[in-house]
């Protein structure tokens, strides 16, 4: 999502740095303006005002552009509940290495915190997250219609351990579609939107370089584009994540799926394509110099809904392309929860419901424009399917169909294991290496097996 965007290297889609989320979401807002004023206004916190009078909590989050939209309602939930909050945000990776450090050590520095999804399996196994299932279950602390079951079972599968208890309740998701800005030529050249990875090199092999388009793009989180392509030509990261952490990229199928993301990179992309971000991608495609991506919708919706793009009129939207053994769009989401060293829990927990409470969420779309929504009931409302469909298409149901199929089928699990970041680089440099012809696909992809089975020892974890 994000896996959320950013001009920089990150290790996971859905990160963002503030100033670059709103850009991206700047066309997202446009999504929603126009809904209007709701009336609607988060509860009184489980109906106690002032039940936490005196006391502050204080929590922590990477940037983006939820927190910084909560932050215009916290003075509400201040009046309501009587405690102050304490938000500090912080640039990703150091949120995530102050935070693990923070709650391996069970400190009780922070009272909430966003569960990053790379790290939600690290956090949630130690047992360093509070099991939010005791405040859901119980009446007194949970208000009638706060509804857990209404967040998208995808969103929630990074932060439910084995045994289904929860550790999180999601904020933002990172669903992957395919975006094609230049429909028009695809069109022109007697082709249709393509089902199939095969279809998808044909129509970038038949439209590249027509008006001085080129025929993909994509950025260098090469970890985040090219599993898909893995998974549907029958390979896989690991050999059963999270349990069996066994590398498996050194098969026929992973170097046949490199090979093929490679190419769509070298051979249909524009010129400098391996060096580009994520931002760079997102323009290029705005600005009409390239056609097709595969991306979160959060890269993929301002083609549409922001006012710089150039190609609003010929965007068409769909799900990712199969491979010979199916789909798997990448998708991911991070949860707010409750470090197990809170010294405030039940503070933290009326905190956590109303930040993620259906009506300030509907509220955060009406007024802010945010639509990476988890609550199902808000993606269904008419508000949202409205503001949502872009240039005619529903592309709400797109994104929660993607969510579905990622919580049913579980095949997102290898993103979540501890060790993924370091897993990332390693494939990310094959991925260069072949595209740059330093390597066969097979020789590159065998490498990165050695060099990753190196990093899951040196981590202390047995394969």
């Amino acid at each position: 999502m994000t896996d959320t965007p950013s001009k920089t290297h990150r290790p996971n889609r859905g990160h963002s740095v503030a100033v670059d989320r709103r850009t991206v979401l700047q066309g997202m807002a446009s999504a929603a303006a126009g809904i209007g004023a709701t009336g609607l206004f988060a509860p009184a916190v489980h109906a106690q005002a002032k039940k936490f009078a005196g006391v502050t909590i204080s929590g922590a989050a990477f940037q983006s552009v939820f927190w910084e939209n909560l932050k215009a309602y916290i003075p509400e939930f201040e009046a309501q509940s009587g405690a102050k909050v304490d938000l500090q945000t912080q640039a990703f990776p150091v949120y995530n290495q102050r935070m693990d450090l923070e709650l391996s050590t069970r400190g009780s520095a922070y009272d909430f915190c966003c569960v990053t999804f790379i790290y939600s399996s690290r956090w949630i196994g130690a047992g360093w997250l509070s099991n939010l299932d005791e405040f859901t279950k119980d009446p007194n602390k949970t208000a009638v219609g706060w509804d857990a079951a209404d967040f998208v079972s995808g969103t929630q599968s990074p932060l439910i351990n084995p045994k289904g208890e929860t550790f999180g309740f999601a904020w933002e998701a990172g669903p992957m579609l395919m975006a094609m800005s230049r429909y028009d030529l695809i069109e022109k050249a007697g082709m249709k939107t393509p089902t199939t990875f095969a279809e998808l090199q044909a129509v970038c092999a038949a439209v590249h370089g027509k008006e001085g388009v080129a025929g993909y793009v994509n950025d260098r989180l090469h970890h985040w584009h090219l599993m898909p392509f893995l998974m549907g030509m029958g390979g896989n990261l690991f050999r059963n994540p999270p349990g069996d952490l066994y590398p498996t990229i050194d098969t026929p199928e992973a170097a046949e799926a490199a090979e093929y993301y490679s190419r769509l990179l070298t051979e249909y992309g524009p010129q400098g394509v391996m060096s580009f971000s994520d931002d760079q991608a997102m323009r290029a495609q705005m600005a009409g110099r390239a056609n097709i991506r595969t991306q979160s919708v959060l890269w993929v919706a301002p083609l549409v809904t922001n006012p710089d793009s150039t190609v609003a009129k010929t965007t068409r939207y769909s799900l990712m392309p199969s491979g010979p053994k199916g789909d798997f769009p990448g998708s991911n989401s991070h949860g707010l929860g409750i470090p197990a060293g809170s010294k405030n829990k039940d503070a933290a927990w009326a905190f956590v419901q109303w930040a993620l409470s259906k009506e300030l969420l509907q509220r955060m779309l009406a007024d802010k424009g945010y639509a990476s929504i988890c609550r199902r009931s808000v993606i269904d409302s008419p508000e949202y399917r409205k503001r949502m469909t872009l240039n005619g298409q529903d592309v709400a149901a797109l994104y929660l169909q993607v969510l579905e199929q990622g919580g049913k089928g579980g095949y997102m699990k290898y993103r979540t294991v501890p060790v993924f970041p370091q897993v990332g680089d390693k494939i990310n440099k094959a991925v260069e290496r072949i595209a740059s012809k330093q390597q066969g696909s097979r020789e590159a992809m065998r490498q990165a097996q050695e060099e990753i089975i190196a990093e899951l020892k040196k981590s202390g974890i047995p394969i």
